[in-house]
């Protein structure tokens, strides 16, 4: 039943298997972590195994230029100039190169209109909350959420990225209710190391095994690595 599914599997590391092999189509996932939990490295990741697997992407990053991005991925082990270059991976940064923008109050409705964003099967939006943490209110969410699965209807997937820290209370569980697919992310500190940590809190639709919790941690060209074994 792969045909129902986003791909995400690679070779180098395991997480396709405790993901189900992929997320559903036309289904809202919600990836949440504090800062420095790992949220762009998993989004990183789930784009370039989707990219491999043939399926379109457009990532819009609160973080990167797309030099960095490049850069980035390279180091990971994830090339993705060729994607880019073949207009099967959009990038998009909101920071320019000459520095961080001013708070805007208008982005939640930006995003909406912005109709280009969403041509793509996936659409990845790294970090969320940073993007919209100066236009939180209710009602604007719950127009964004409704768009959201309106075009989730039509088999696109939308993949986003949240620092509790950044959203209200309200907000949050309005984010987490309304997701087919919620990844909490967690850090703790062992010995002189620091382990991350993926809870499976949601995931709808799954035709295959999921993982309840899984332990990664991240490596210059290697990039992810799953190791179940490191979380108790």
């Amino acid at each position: 039943m792969t045909g129902d599914l986003y791909l995400l599997d690679l070779e180098q590391d395991g997480l396709h298997v405790q993901l189900a092999r992929g997320i559903p189509k036309g289904c809202l996932a919600l990836i949440e972590g504090e800062n420095g939990s790992g949220k762009s490295a998993i989004s990183q990741r789930l784009a370039f195994a989707f990219l491999k697997h043939g399926f379109t992407v457009t990532y819009v990053s609160t973080e990167l230029t797309t030099k960095g991005f490049i850069d980035q991925m390279d180091s990971l082990g994830y090339p993705i100039l060729d994607f880019m270059l073949e207009r099967r991976l959009l990038f998009i940064p909101v920071f320019p190169l000459i520095g961080r923008i001013l708070p805007r109050q208008d982005f939640t409705t930006r995003l909406v209109k912005s109709r280009n964003l969403y041509d793509n099967e996936i659409i990845i939006i790294d970090t969320f909350s940073s993007l919209v943490k100066e236009d939180i209110n209710h009602q604007h969410d719950l127009e964004t959420i409704s768009f959201f699965k309106k075009l989730c209807g039509k088999s696109k997937s939308f993949i986003v990225t949240v620092d509790p820290n950044e959203l209200k209370d309200d907000i949050k569980t309005l984010y987490r209710s309304a997701s087919d697919v919620y990844l909490s992310l967690k850090t703790r500190a062992i010995g002189g190391s620091i382990e991350h940590s993926i809870n499976v809190n949601r995931f709808a639709g799954a035709k295959s095994h999921v993982g309840d919790m899984m332990g990664f941690r991240i490596e210059a060209g290697v990039g992810l690595i799953v190791d179940i074994t490191t979380v108790a």
